[in-house]
């Protein structure tokens, strides 16, 4: 029988990673001041005076211009990097120079990446006291985030582990069981709500067999009227739930196509020159959106 042509598989990634010259780097964007005030940048400030860069940069080559490189993802490691007087850094180089596919797919710092970034500096030997310097945290915050997951499940830590979960929300959904837990992520992700009320609302309407044991006493002393309100709530949230579940697979997508265009607008210098010198309110509000997008 015979087979068609073999598909190749393209790398991401080059093979070997390069140490380049921060002059050899064109950034897609600036950094403002007030992020550099911000707690964010103080944490990646902090990481890399103890630890070092845990991530690399991440660069493309310019076309026509191989030795140059844009850089896709890094952009505050990089400006911490200078401020030390640090002159070149090691970058994985990307084989596409798409900034919108390669943020896409990116896995951003949530509560569970940073939990899951914990347990393998511990593993290598870091210490709790190293960790909280670097994370700009004291060391009962860096206990909290090493336990982030008992009692979650699995497929519940799958389902939110790119998404900015607040802590005490995890500490709700340890309340349920597995598969409660599940239908409770997967309600929250619909409803794109992840606060520590909204999450108590889904653990009240839940049923006795859905919570674990030592819960189940709790919501058993609520009175006739609570637990009928919190059934109003339930069916409440299920209908929203199930409203927003039509239409989410439509604006999600539109939502993306849009916010990916804009990412291409102003990545080209052509476009960004005219809108900065005839609608510079308009490019205002491109990077916002920019911004955003790439926050989540």
């Amino acid at each position: 029988m015979s087979r068609g042509p073999e598909r190749e598989i393209r790398l991401a990634f080059e093979r070997v990673s390069q140490r380049i010259a921060f002059s050899d780097i064109d950034p897609l964007r600036s950094v403002p001041l007030a992020i550099k005030k911000s707690r964010k940048y103080g944490q990646i400030v902090s990481s890399i005076e103890e630890v070092g860069i845990i991530e690399p940069p991440v660069v493309a080559r310019k076309k026509g211009n191989p030795e140059r490189y844009l850089l896709l993802d890094g952009h505050l490691r990089i400006e911490a990097l200078k401020e030390r007087g640090e002159t070149e850094v090691v970058c994985l180089v990307a084989t596409e120079d798409e900034a919108i596919t390669y943020n896409k797919n990116l896995s951003r710092i949530a509560p569970i990446q940073e939990h899951r970034m914990i347990l393998n500096a511990v593993k290598k030997g870091a210490s709790e006291e190293r960790l909280a310097k670097a994370l700009n945290v004291n060391i009962a915050s860096i206990r909290n985030r090493r336990q982030l997951l008992n009692g979650i499940c699995d497929e519940v830590a799958t389902l939110l582990q790119d998404y900015m979960i607040p802590f005490n929300t995890f500490k709700e959904l340890k309340r349920l069981r597995p598969l409660r837990q599940i239908a409770a992520a997967e309600n929250m992700i619909a409803m794109n709500r992840f606060s520590k009320p909204y999450a108590q609302t889904l653990v009240a309407s839940s049923s006795q067999s859905e919570l674990i044991s030592s819960e189940q006493k709790k919501v058993s002393n609520l009175s006739a009227k609570q637990m009928e309100h919190m059934e109003r709530e339930a069916a409440n949230i299920d209908r929203e739930f199930k409203l927003i579940e039509q239409g989410y697979g439509a604006d999600h997508l539109d939502l993306v196509l849009a916010t990916g265009y804009l990412c291409r607008l102003v990545e080209n210098v052509r476009v960004v020159r005219y809108l900065a010198s005839h609608h510079p309110e308009l490019l205002a509000e491109f990077q916002k959106i920019i911004e955003l997008r790439e926050a989540n």
